[in-house]
């Protein structure tokens, strides 16, 4: 019967400790099936597009920003960087840049020329064949890159062949039309869309930014440098799209750098230092003429941006010091506030580019804290000039700790104690003194209140007393007749 017993308490036993191990793996079920639950539940993160616009001349400005966007679509797990363009050409050293920047890319790069009559001429048509994917719509053209002169003159046999060989091997990369390629330079050939993409110039036709999205979603591109290549699937289908604008800076520094204000900044420039030269006046013309000149060379890609933010950052720096130490009507305090904005422009670019509101309020604020600066000293050097001595003749000051002798004490006078003496007589503890003179380091003084002089205690004679009421005057006090 015990033995029975027993039996039956380690069968409870057992029953109790599997019901407190279900009840202790019953809370890491829930937790561990609610994170299920929850992603299950979660709705899948579209997928993103930066998308940039090439719209104009190539520039260092769109180098700069081209190469941004593809560092950011990499860094920010973007699908693809798409570019849409519509360009009559620009610098071949800007193109290259460009070029270099899109054959190593590790993102998909996609050009699209668009809208309908838009077109990739010149630097546009190296740029849209570089691309990993080239798409054109309706109504496009892309080609024409015979490299020309500034003056728009074709340029030399060695020129021309370089350049065909750059686009070459551009198309060769990229497994394009090489005939094409070498056509478009020696001969300015250029294709509308349906034959670019019969001649695998380009790759698709898509009337739309959305019907490009539909057209990319699935396609397989090998991206990387050519010692690090990997196969990328484009998931574009209802990406959503991020813009990679330009900025309004980076608008005014698309504006500066344009080829065809080269010319007007050189020549007005040169011009303006030559008036200062022969006529040296207030300065402007020498100023003006100084900042026309770095935007001329920056136009002209002979000066980087940042070079000629460093120079322009000097030249405000020197005349800020210039109307400080010769205020005039403020022009070099005017010129140095339009160097600092310039500079400011140039220097800070991509991920560092400051705002407008931060520009423009802080380079007035310098401008005119210069500007007073200057008045202030020119008001300080018109002003009378005076000695130490000179200025210390007629301070007042209360004496302190007098020598025991009387013959000397201390008087606290322009943040210094000097030792002061009376011309006559002995100083007092606390005693106003005036200071009249200096004998080295001492001061000559006297009291500011003068002591009163014997003749002054002498009595003042008295008045006669008038007589009390009801009594008379004596005789000899009467009137005479």
């Amino acid at each position: 019967m015990a033995w029975r017993v027993q039996v039956l308490v380690l069968m409870l036993a057992r029953l109790m400790l599997g019901a407190f191990a279900c009840l202790a793996a019953l809370p890491l079920a829930l937790s561990a099936a609610a994170p299920a639950e929850a992603t299950a539940a979660q709705p899948q993160q579209r997928p993103t597009v930066l998308v940039a616009q090439l719209d104009g001349t190539v520039t260092p400005v769109f180098a700069e920003h081209l190469e941004d966007g593809v560092h950011q679509a990499a860094r920010d797990g973007h699908t693809a960087f798409i570019v849409e363009t519509d360009t009559p050409g620009g610098l071949l050293q800007s193109t290259r840049d460009i070029v270099q920047t899109f054959l190593s890319a590790d993102v998909p790069v996609v050009v699209h020329v668009t809208p309908s009559g838009a077109r990739a001429a010149s630097a546009g048509a190296y740029i849209t064949m570089a691309a990993h994917i080239a798409a054109m719509a309706p109504g496009t053209h892309i080609g024409a890159g015979t490299p020309v002169t500034g003056q728009g003159e074709p340029a030399s046999d060695k020129v021309v062949n370089d350049a065909a060989a750059f686009a070459r091997s551009i198309a060769e990369q990229r497994d394009r039309n090489t005939d094409f390629a070498d056509d478009m330079v020696r001969k300015g050939t250029s294709l509308p869309d349906q034959q670019a993409l019969r001649m695998n110039v380009v790759d698709l036709i898509a009337p739309s930014r959305a019907a490009l999205l539909d057209a990319l979603d699935g396609r397989q591109v090998t991206v990387g440098p050519p010692d690090a290549t990997r196969d990328v699937v484009l998931n574009t289908a209802d990406a959503e799209v991020v813009m990679h604008e330009l900025g309004f800076l980076g608008e005014i520094r698309q504006l500066l750098a344009s080829p065809e204000l080269a010319f007007l900044f050189l020549s007005i420039g040169t011009l303006a230092v030559i008036y200062e030269l022969a006529a040296p006046g207030v300065g402007l013309a020498g100023v003006t003429g100084v900042i026309l000149l770095v935007l001329g060379f920056v136009a002209l890609s002979v000066l980087p941006f940042g070079v000629a933010g460093l120079l322009l950052l000097l030249l405000a720096a020197l005349l800020f010091v210039a109307e400080v130490l010769t205020p005039g009507v403020g022009i070099f305090a005017a010129g140095g506030t339009a160097s600092l904005v310039f500079a400011g422009i140039f220097l800070f670019r991509g991920e560092l580019a400051l705002d407008p509101i931060v520009v423009w309020p802080t380079a007035l604020v310098v401008g005119a804290g210069v500007l007073i600066a200057g008045r202030l000293a020119w008001r300080a050097r018109r002003a009378p000039a005076v000695t130490s001595q000179e200025a210390l003749i007629g301070r007042t000051a209360a004496v302190r700790d007098v020598a025991p002798d009387g013959d000397t004490g201390q008087v606290f006078v322009d943040g210094a104690w000097w030792t002061v003496r009376l011309r006559e007589g002995r100083v007092r503890e606390g005693e106003e003194v005036r200071v009249v003179d200096r004998d080295g380091l001492n001061l000559v003084v006297e009291p500011t209140e003068p002591e009163p002089t014997a003749s002054e205690h002498e009595a003042e004679p008295e008045e006669p007393e008038e007589p009390e009421p009801g009594r008379e005057r004596p005789a000899e006090e009467e009137d005479q007749p």
